[in-house]
């Protein structure tokens, strides 16, 4: 079968370019045009990259001499694909503007960026805990008037290193969660070499993310009812977010209060054997083993284990009663892997094998 044509809009930067690599030799899906701003129309991927290559991995010969297109020339991309990634630095109003714009163009989006997170028909995905609420589509694609065309987003990258932990356990029904997340710097599209100040610092404010931390979880819990998605009504969530001097990689430190206790035993066992549609349909990007528990006191740490599983996993640590919530553990997660390109693509991948792309 033909792979799907796929545009990366917002190419040049950090998360344009993991998807670069990541649907480098993709099976499903092959890049057939790179959108930016105007300033970058016109020149060739390299050209327009240059030395803000931001990845370790090489930039792929497939898109070097590639022509970037202007994002917002959608007639003149809409030719060359079949749907597109979207990972844009605009006002959220004009995210909002420019991806309807595409979806009414008939090309579906699978987007980075938070400005539809809270549109009420476009679902949030993190593929192995809400791939149903990819059925909301439909009702989406009567509001737009289109056929195929749509918006699917993903959640913040926050919220994949503790969400992925609390789902397996909802059914204990918890009331109460504390979480303080240790963000890497990436997460600002930022590397080392242009944020030299975050050496030998920490700083306590991240703009938003506390907000999207506590909102965000319980959409992804919601329920679709009358063509909307309903948020879950709780648990109640309080969140801090602070930037730290890593690279890659983003550390959740949990508290939790349940209404029905589990046992330590029976959390274990929970995240040993939790799974979703990815693992069932053997979908490209989908870690064979979703949650990984570190028994050592001093893991999972961000540097070592952040790749777990290709950089789609979650890992878990020092899992403990406490002494006034139930219990206190840590995650972690790869935020521009799982938590950014790398969801986006695993949705992606999910849509197509269950029929709404192509």
């Amino acid at each position: 079968m033909a792979k799907l044509r796929a545009g990366i809009v917002g190419a040049t930067g950090m998360v344009g370019q993991r998807f670069v690599t990541l649907l480098d030799n993709h099976p499903y899906f092959e890049i057939t045009a790179l959108a930016a701003s105007a300033r970058s129309a016109g020149k060739t991927y390299i050209e327009a990259v240059g030395e803000r290559w931001k990845l370790e991995e090489p930039m792929p010969e497939c898109v070097k001499n590639m022509t970037i297109f202007d994002a917002s020339d959608i007639d003149a991309i809409k030719p060359h694909v079949d749907f597109v990634f979207c990972a844009v630095d605009m006002k959220k109003d004009e995210i909002r503007a420019l991806e309807e714009a595409y979806a009414k163009k008939e090309i579906p989006v699978v987007s980075n960026n938070s400005a539809h997170r809270w549109t009420e028909d476009v679902p949030m995905l993190i593929p192995e805990i809400n791939d149903g609420h990819a059925k909301i589509i439909e009702s989406q694609k009567k509001r737009l008037g289109t056929k195929k065309g749509f918006i699917s987003v993903k959640p913040n990258c926050s919220i994949q290193s503790y969400v992925p932990l609390i789902t397996p356990l909802l059914d204990f029904e918890p009331t109460e969660i504390v979480v303080t997340t240790f963000q890497a710097i990436s997460g600002a599209g930022k590397t080392f070499k242009d944020w030299p100040e975050i050496l030998d610092n920490v700083i306590p404010y991240i703009g938003g993310e506390e907000e999207k931390s506590e909102q965000e979880p319980l959409k992804v819990w919601g329920k679709i009812r009358c063509g909307k998605i309903h948020n879950a009504k709780g648990p109640k969530i309080t969140a801090q977010c602070i930037r730290v001097p890593a690279s890659n990689g983003h550390l959740a430190a949990v508290y939790i209060r349940f209404k029905n206790k589990p046992s330590k035993e029976e959390i274990l066992k929970r995240w040993k054997e939790f799974s979703g549609k990815p693992q069932e349909l053997g979908l490209p990007h989908a870690p064979k083993q979703f949650i990984t528990y570190f028994e050592e006191d001093n893991r999972p740490q961000t540097a070592l284990d952040r790749m777990i599983e290709g950089g789609m996993g979650i890992s878990a640590g020092r899992l403990r009663e406490d002494s006034v919530y139930d219990y206190k553990f840590i995650g972690l997660s790869h935020n521009t892997l799982r938590g950014a390109a790398g969801g986006a693509v695993l949705s992606a991948e999910l849509l197509y094998r269950e029929g709404y792309l192509g």
